[in-house]
């Protein structure tokens, strides 16, 4: 039978005290332990979620502007050599305009056209930047050693892009052969891009590698300075104008990227950099300027519309505005200093008693004291000679 002492004892507590205790400490003036409520949960996330203060989101902003500065793309002990083979690669690695102009069938004015396929298959599938610029110089490449086809330039231009995927990007990035093929609506078999691409990389003798425009202006703008995110955008938009041209194509793409740079810091008022304005750099912008100035309506609707989005800052849309309220780039002449006088010599007016003034004999005293080493006068007092001379003595024994 269960035993009902116990809870009758304890009913009999509850009665006594109906109200818990408050604790000693409460009493004395203490803190009470407070109790959280399903409405303090509510006010407690509502705080949480306040905006931060204008000035707290610039102190991040600005620590993270430092923390990219101080990013180093290259290792400082190997900086140089790993410029000096870039530009060595670059130059090594480029096509010949003299090449291509020998072309039979292929001429220059068929290369906006296959820009303008390639720009659009590279931003269906999200490549990487440095991917269209690879691309376009396997063409080049290719092209300035082979006889090309009409037919065969979009497939040679597919197989470029396919290998400079495969180089660059991600393995779940790269197009497969059955895309390549609807890409071009079946206009070549899946066994000819798979030709083409043997081919190719045999008539650039498996050379893949090659310093990009896009790698260049990742060192120019992470490097010595962090640019703003609307100059690195109207950048890439003037570098993407330049693969569609012949007149760019003997440009190094390291002159093609400063260029690129030159001119939009200049477009969204930036300050000059003197030490930046190399002649091939200048030669570019003048051409970028006055074909943007004068045949802006030509430029690639695909181009326009990819950097219309504001993912891109809306580079286009800068650019074409600010050519259209009829802004040109203006190559001013670097600023000269005021010719200035020079200073007298600070020795002129001291008296030729303070410049001979003789040693005191406390210094002449110190210098010959015994502490000093005494130097050997002679080969025969010199004891390192004395043990050289020994030592040749054995070896030639």
């Amino acid at each position: 039978m269960k035993d009902v002492s116990n809870t009758t004892s304890k009913a009999a507590r509850l009665s006594m005290y109906p109200k818990k205790r408050p604790s000693p400490a409460v009493r004395d003036g203490g803190v009470a332990k407070v109790r959280r409520t399903p409405a303090h949960g509510i006010l407690s996330a509502a705080v949480k979620r306040t905006p931060v203060p204008l000035e707290l989101r610039k102190l991040r902003e600005a620590q993270l502007l430092t923390q990219i500065r101080d990013t180093r793309l290259l290792e400082e002990e190997y900086r140089f050599d790993i410029l000096q083979y870039m530009h060595d690669m670059e130059r090594s690695t480029m096509g010949s305009v003299t090449s291509m102009d020998q072309q039979p069938e292929i001429k220059w004015h068929m290369r906006p056209c296959l820009v303008d396929f390639l720009v659009e298959v590279h931003l269906m599938f999200r490549l990487r930047p440095e991917t269209l610029y690879l691309t376009l110089n396997i063409v080049d490449r290719y092209v300035s050693r082979r006889i090309v086809f009409t037919k065969h330039y979009q497939l040679v231009g597919c197989a470029a892009l396919w290998i400079a995927a495969k180089f660059e990007d991600a393995k779940e990035r790269v197009p497969s052969v059955s895309e390549l093929a609807d890409i071009c609506r079946f206009e070549y078999e899946e066994s000819a891009f798979i030709q083409m691409e043997h081919h190719v990389l045999d008539t650039i003798q498996w050379i893949v590698g090659h310093p990009t425009a896009e790698s260049w202006l990742r060192l120019a703008c992470c490097e010595h300075f962090v640019e703003d995110q609307k100059v690195q955008h109207v950048a890439r938009f003037l570098m993407e104008i330049t693969l569609f041209h012949r007149e760019f194509v003997m440009f190094t793409p390291s002159a093609i990227a400063l260029g690129a740079l030159l001119l939009a810091r200049f477009t969204c008022g930036k300050s000059r950099r003197p030490f930046e304005e190399t002649d091939d750099a200048l030669h570019i912008v003048e051409y970028l300027d006055k074909y943007l100035a004068t045949s802006s309506h030509d430029l690639s609707e695909t181009l326009v519309k990819k950097y219309s989005w504001a993912h891109y800052s809306k580079a286009s849309t800068h650019i074409l505005q600010f050519y259209l309220e009829g802004h040109r780039f203006v190559r001013q002449p670097l600023a000269m200093l005021p010719p200035t006088t020079p200073c007298k010599d600070v020795f002129a007016n001291m008296s030729m008693s303070l410049v001979n003034t003789p040693m005191s004999t406390s210094s002449m005293s110190s210098i010959d004291s015994d502490d000093m080493p005494v130097t050997p006068m002679g080969s025969s007092s010199d004891p390192f000679t004395v043990a050289a001379g020994g030592i040749d003595d054995k070896e030639n024994i």
